[in-house]
């Protein structure tokens, strides 16, 4: 231990000076430092000396050392030069293009051929890490579940869901025909007197242009615009769609026919009309099988020795009514029906020739069918704990329909009844939707007698169970307290999905959503940044109230990028800003009019043309004020575009920095000659036109050496501690 005390902080205070870059000249030595202070403290007062001339707590740190007083010598201001980008390259290039490009081939690059596998098939993702003792069990039974579910529309739903099960990102949905895009292809037809055989080539031909359009958008991987559908949206939708479904599925508990509708007032009204027709038979059965399927879901959640009963209850519900049936052969209970057997065959769409007369309608349908699927797939996601891929879900929804048209099925997309039994039933893989399709082949090949006695009760039975689950109140509750803005958009799309429909639900929810990113994007965060005691670091002085701010310096930090869209409101609270430093004149001299404005740009990503042209205006409104513009920390991309556009010229290279801490201490210099220059209206402009050209001089000097310095040659040590300079420093409180 040769060290002691005395040569630790020899050691310390070395290191101090070589961190700031400080002649050995303008530093005490370590014996008068050391007395009774830690080398914390040196450290942190001399950061404090350092970083600015015009501070109270310097004031204190000069009386502290006025030994040092006259003997130090005039101290420069050191700032970090400022790289500013070359604009004589030829190239026509951007640099944002080139970095895309860049991206783009370095991830080519560096994909390796089982990831080129997993892009095309996301089927081996799953497979490559199947679990099988832990996911073989629920995907058998959420499978054979699905797959008899799916048996009174097996003709369209045999090969999508096959399809989709391999190309398709999500492990919970369950595709196939859904009401509504079944009622968007019957108004459309229907209304256009056809026969029965061309009826059923032309709804073949719409799943054909339904699945190319899916198919060319995720090509131009147009899967980001799903990113507007926001969680709140999504929830909102999904349990006012499991509160429409379960009233639809009421029918067969109670024994007679409802209007069909996805909106929960037809459905209501009918319900009311028809009590009359009420039949107690279907309503018994159906109540004690789904009495019997919420037990055994929750036996299966609560014990972990049951946990086997939850993904077997739906399939138990379909055995248990069958046998009913079989024994008592009751006739109020309606059935599943006549199932036709053999395998759809192979055929090409035809009718080509209404195509154009379609494109309206299948465009129709692709969106809802887009709105509703991916919407149902990201809720099931999110409930699982995984991300969806959005191009890769279009690819597989077209995928399926495309293939699915030619072996005679008409447009598919997720089935929100069907999805939510998957998942309740357990699905962890893709595997479910195999095993949903391998039970409809072989339903169709040799089962077809058997199926044929499933009571309908049942089955709505087991579609009330799973959706049940999804009528999430909890997260209402929970956007209540965290964010009102997105509960406003729980209530509106929910309101709006029960009254006016599932698609015109989704819709409304995308639309708001878009008007709250438009609206933030408009109106983007501006915060007054303030000095933290003791640091050279900026920061909100409303988030830090011990920030101080500096008289006759506003610096403020825009978060967001500067376009057309906003740069209008940027703009008046710039001006906001500087009216309120008018305003407080009134209080005391102590407070000055504004001399300088400092732009935090770090946060800003892009700016636009229009956003150049009314920095210019800005630019120039100042000036007629005798106030300086100062930009701090501009990105490769914005500074390029400002050099481009000629506002570094405008503004001058000199007013550039690399922090804010340097724009500071250039700017207090200034403020400092201003103090101790007597103030008039005839000497003030010219006061500061002079400061300005001698300082503009002397940074550009440096600037051609890459070292940006500048300093008032009259200010001395001494001085800090006059009071003329307090008026500088303005505490927040």
């Amino acid at each position: 231990m040769a060290f002691n005390k005395i040569e630790y902080s020899r050691c310390r205070y070395s290191n101090l000076i070589r961190h700031f870059s400080l002649p050995s000249t303008h530093l005490p030595p370590i014996t008068s430092l050391y007395t009774n202070e830690s080398p914390l403290n040196i450290a942190v007062r001399m950061e404090i000396t350092y970083a600015s001339s015009s501070c109270r707590d310097l004031r204190t740190v000069s009386a502290s050392s006025s030994s040092l007083g006259s003997s130090m010598p005039n101290r420069p201001v050191k700032t970090i030069p400022l790289q500013h980008p070359d604009t004589t390259s030829t190239s026509s290039s951007t640099p944002l293009a080139q970095a895309m490009f860049s991206r783009w081939t370095t991830k080519i690059k560096r994909t390796t051929p089982s990831q080129w596998i997993d892009t095309f098939l996301p089927c081996c993702r799953w497979i490559r890490t199947y679990k099988w003792r832990e996911y073989l069990q629920p995907d058998l039974m959420a499978g054979l579940t699905v797959g008899v579910m799916l048996i009174p529309q097996v003709d369209t739903g045999f090969i999508p869901i096959f399809v989709y099960a391999i190309f398709g990102s999500s492990r919970q949905l369950a595709i196939g025909p859904v009401a509504l895009v079944s009622l968007l292809v019957s108004n459309v037809l229907g209304g256009m007197h056809l026969s029965d055989e061309l009826y059923t080539e032309l709804a073949i031909l719409l799943a054909f242009m339904v699945g190319i359009m899916e198919c060319i958008m995720a090509l131009l991987r147009l899967g980001w615009l799903i990113r507007f559908i926001s969680h709140s949206v999504i929830s909102g939708f999904t349990t006012a769609s499991a509160i429409v479904i379960a009233l639809s599925q009421a029918k067969y508990f109670l024994g007679y026919d409802i209007v069909r509708s996805s909106k929960i007032v037809p459905l209501i009204k009918s319900i009311i009309s028809g009590a009359h027709k009420f039949s107690w038979p279907p309503f018994v059965m159906g109540s004690c099988i789904l009495a019997i399927l919420l037990v055994m879901k929750h036996l299966g959640k609560s014990r972990k020795q049951f946990r086997f009963l939850r993904p077997a209850g739906p399939l138990s519900a379909v055995v248990l009514g069958t046998v009913f049936v079989k024994i008592f052969h009751p006739s109020s209970i309606s059935l599943v029906g006549e199932i036709p057997e053999g395998l759809p065959s192979f055929s090409i769409p035809k009718n080509f020739e209404y195509a154009k007369s379609l494109i309206p309608t299948a465009m129709l349908i692709t969106g809802v069918a887009i709105l509703e699927s991916v919407g149902i797939a990201k809720a099931l996601a999110a409930k699982n704990g995984y991300e969806l891929d959005s191009s890769q879900e279009l690819f597989g929804l077209g995928l399926a329909n495309i293939l699915g048209s030619l072996f005679s099925a008409y447009p598919s997309t997720g089935s929100f009844s069907r999805s939510a039994v998957n998942n309740d039933s357990g699905a962890k893989t893709g595997l479910s939707g195999i095993v949903a399709g391998t039970v409809m082949a072989c339903s169709l090949l040799f089962l077809t007698p058997l199926f044929e006695n499933i009571p309908q009760c049942a089955l709505a039975a087991i579609v009330i169970s799973a959706v049940m689950g999804l009528v999430d109140y909890n997260e209402a509750i929970f956007l209540w307290h965290v964010d009102k803005k997105d509960f406003v958009l729980w209530i509106i799309t929910s309101t709006t999905t029960l009254f006016l429909g599932i698609e015109i639900g989704v819709l409304v929810g995308v639309g708001v959503s878009l008007a709250f990113v438009i609206h933030e994007s408009a109106n983007p965060h501006i915060a007054v940044l303030g000095r933290l005691p003791g640091t050279t670091i900026y920061r909100n002085i409303q988030q830090y109230p011990e920030a101080y701010t500096y008289n006759g310096i506003v610096i403020v930090r825009i978060d967001a990028p500067i376009y057309f869209a906003n740069i209008s409101y940027i703009k008046d609270r710039l001006r906001e800003y500087e009216a309120d430093v008018d305003k407080s004149a009134r209080h005391g001299p102590d407070v000055e009019r504004i001399h300088f404005v400092i732009l935090e740009m770090s946060p800003i990503t892009y700016i636009d043309s229009s956003a150049v042209q009314a920095l210019k205006d800005l630019h120039q409104e100042y000036k007629s004020r005798d106030i300086e513009i100062c930009i701090s920390n501009p990105n490769q991309d914005v500074l390029l575009t400002l050099t481009k556009a000629g506002i570094v010229e405008l503004i001058g290279k000199e007013w550039y920095f690399v922090r804010v801490h340097d724009a500071v201490q250039v700017c207090l210099q200034h403020v400092q000659s201003l103090n101790q220059t007597p103030k008039n209206p005839v000497s003030f402009g010219e006061d500061k036109q002079d400061f300005f050209q001698r300082l503009s001089k002397q940074r550009e000097e440096d600037l051609s050496i890459a070292e940006l310095e500048s300093g008032d040659k009259q200010t001395s040590g001494p001085k800090f501690t006059e009071p003329h300079l307090e008026p500088l420093l303005s505490r927040k409180s």
